[in-house]
């Protein structure tokens, strides 16, 4: 099997796991931290906004199951890439709306698809999600990963994240695991 990376950032990665982790043909998602200065930088500095990292999650996926293409779909409507630095609650240049790409086949999708959302006007406001070629990622503490999973009764994953998993299956039940 062949498989292909995608790193987005679309907020809390708890988030953004959760919702990757549901999908067929997904093989992992990690969350960490990319896009930004420091060396190994741990949540407590990302969280400081002085590393300028992003949370994002690293989706190791088998293009034969499910394409980027779907991934980039899923991704743009399930969180709200027309907010800068911010999704709902949680603010700061770490919760950016972002993808970070790895090759320019996947930096000429997203811009496809996202002059595709603008001309549609999907959006009532402008896009703001950036693309930036990969640099390192850096996964998350051991707690970040996987924490919905572990953590659904937490109020966190009733109130935030269980509403995009709902918004996930009735839009894209075809894809889930």
């Amino acid at each position: 099997m062949q498989t292909e990376t995608a790193i987005f950032g679309g907020g809390c990665f708890w988030c953004v796991e959760a919702v990757f982790s549901s999908l067929q043909g997904v093989i992992s998602v990690i969350s960490g931290y990319t896009g930004g200065l420091t060396v190994n930088p741990n949540y407590e500095e990302v969280c400081s906004g002085e590393t300028e990292h992003a949370e994002a999650v690293k989706v190791e996926f088998d293009p034969e199951i499910i394409s980027y293409d779907v991934l980039l779909s899923i991704f743009f409507s399930t969180h709200d890439p027309t907010t800068l630095n911010q999704q709902g609650n949680d603010q700061g240049a770490q919760y950016r709306s972002i993808i970070f790409y790895s090759t320019e086949e996947q930096k000429q999708k997203a811009e496809k698809y996202i002059r595709e959302l603008e001309r549609e006007k999907i959006f009532t406001s402008s896009i703001v999600t950036e693309l930036k070629p990969l640099g390192k990622f850096y996964p998350a503490e051991d707690y970040h990963q996987k924490y919905f999973d572990v953590n659904r009764q937490a109020p966190y994953c009733q109130f935030v994240i269980n509403p995009k998993l709902e918004k996930l299956k009735k839009k894209y039940t075809k894809f889930l695991k």
